[in-house]
């Protein structure tokens, strides 16, 4: 994988993949992932972390630009 530009990339919530919040949106597209594995992590780290992967998500909700 080569990069032809230094700049680095936005890490913002995402206006074009959002459901609720655009935060797993954005966390696909800052990675170069499917949404919908992103999504699928989330949903499985709400369960096993007993609901802190909740907390970080509604974090990144209100800290992340658009």
């Amino acid at each position: 994988m080569t990069f032809e530009n230094n700049t680095p990339r936005p890490f913002a919530r995402s206006s074009s993949q959002r459901i609720l919040g655009g935060v797993c949106g954005g966390l696909a597209e800052y990675f170069g992932l499917d949404v919908n594995l992103v999504r699928a992590g989330a949903v499985l780290a709400a369960f096993v972390t007993g609901g802190t992967a909740v907390l970080l998500y509604l974090a990144l909700w209100m800290l992340l630009p658009e």
